[in-house]
């Protein structure tokens, strides 16, 4: 059999997180955004929990080719454009809105021939200084695409820098809205954290909202809010089993380099789980996961192939363990108990979406 190491992706908690992102924002219309093949969940397995969108937003044709072939006919977004003049040949077959954030993507457009014009979303850069038009240009590049015949209608967007903290949106709400004052056509600001800290504001949700990382169950300002604060449900989980179990006494070292040293007799278990699954190499003894349900720890470097668990909460829990015993690295037990990955992540110094996006090829998926 397969090493027993298995992704679960949970298309009810994708449902769910889609309709708080709807709670929150009930006047705007929600791209689910998809990219990195949904986060690392796959288009495909993500597809049914989040097919209630109004549109996908994502950043590779072939991405985009996907969800066409998965039969979804609504709007589907390029969040970073075209990057090549043959690109737009698809965005017309496929019927794709795009970004626009450069005078290079203008010039394309205005050399693209086609039969059908393109809806496109214009980006202002409001004070990320990533992607889009500075508040001196917006409007002079607004006046380009609206003169040529290749374009059908003009949106405007922006994207958030610090929404998921005390600085919030305010000052590059301000920005936008100068820079778009007066010019018509609908709006798009949110991502995940200005919907769920900023969304019952009109102004912010405006007419689309772009929320990623809360659909999969991840808060996008923890630790100040965790997905329990949000009502976020995880929907990634990934699961293995106890390969063997070790009886330490006081003194004995655990994996490479030595790193942990028992101060007294314990029992550690043996998981079929290592960085070349996706786990983090530089998780510190102490990050934590879930055995038959209960909270434990890591103790020692990660491995490869292994990670190794302290199981003593087990035995004072009265909790018996041994080969075959069920480890959740992160997500939801089999029994129902949730270990957040934005724990995993913050032990690890990272954030859950790198979690997610690293979960290795030879990890099976399993959609449920």
């Amino acid at each position: 059999m397969p090493r027993p190491i298995q992704a679960f992706v949970h298309s009810d908690a994708l449902r769910h997180n889609l309709q708080r992102m709807k709670d929150c924002t009930p006047d705007a219309r929600v791209w689910a955004v998809v990219k990195a093949n949904a986060y690392g969940h796959g288009i495909e397995r993500a597809y049914e929990g989040l097919r209630g969108c109004d549109g996908f937003a994502l950043l590779d044709l072939n991405e985009a080719q996907r969800v066409r072939d998965l039969g979804w006919r609504g709007p589907i977004l390029l969040l970073e454009g075209v990057f090549d003049a043959r690109d737009l040949e698809l965005c017309s077959r496929l019927n794709l809105w795009h970004t626009v954030h450069c005078t290079e993507q203008i010039d394309m457009l205005s050399q693209h021939k086609t039969q059908q014009a393109h809806r496109v979303f214009l980006k202002l850069n409001s004070g990320m200084n990533r992607l889009g038009f500075t508040t001196d240009a917006f409007r002079s590049a607004w006046t380009r695409l609206n003169q040529l015949p290749q374009v059908d209608e003009i949106s405007l967007m922006t994207h958030f820098s610090d929404a998921d903290g005390p600085t919030g949106v305010a000052a590059q709400m301000q920005v936008f809205e100068k820079a778009a004052q007066d010019l018509p056509g609908e709006r798009s600001t949110c991502n995940s954290a200005a919907v769920l800290r900023h969304g019952t504001h009109t102004n912010v949700s405006a007419d689309w909202v772009r929320p990623g990382i809360a659909l999969y169950g991840a808060a996008p300002d923890f630790p100040q809010h965790s997905i329990a604060d949000w009502n976020l449900q995880p929907t990634m989980s990934l699961r293995s089993q106890l390969i063997a179990v070790q009886n330490l006494q006081a003194g004995d070292a655990v994996g490479y380099g030595s790193a942990f040293v028992a101060d007294k007799a314990m029992r550690i278990g043996v998981v079929a789980c290592g960085y070349a699954d996706g786990y983090p190499r530089h998780c510190p003894t102490g990050t934590p996961v879930l055995v038959n349900g209960l909270r434990t720890r890591t103790v020692g470097r990660i491995s490869m192939d292994m990670v190794t668990v302290d199981l003593t909460p087990c035995e004072l829990a009265g909790v018996q363990t041994g080969f075959g015993s069920e480890v959740t690295l992160w997500g939801k037990s089999s029994s129902g108990v949730v270990l957040p990955i934005d724990e995993v992540a913050q032990s690890a110094g990272t954030v859950g979406y790198e979690l997610m996006c690293a979960v290795a090829n030879r990890v099976g998926f399993t959609q449920d």
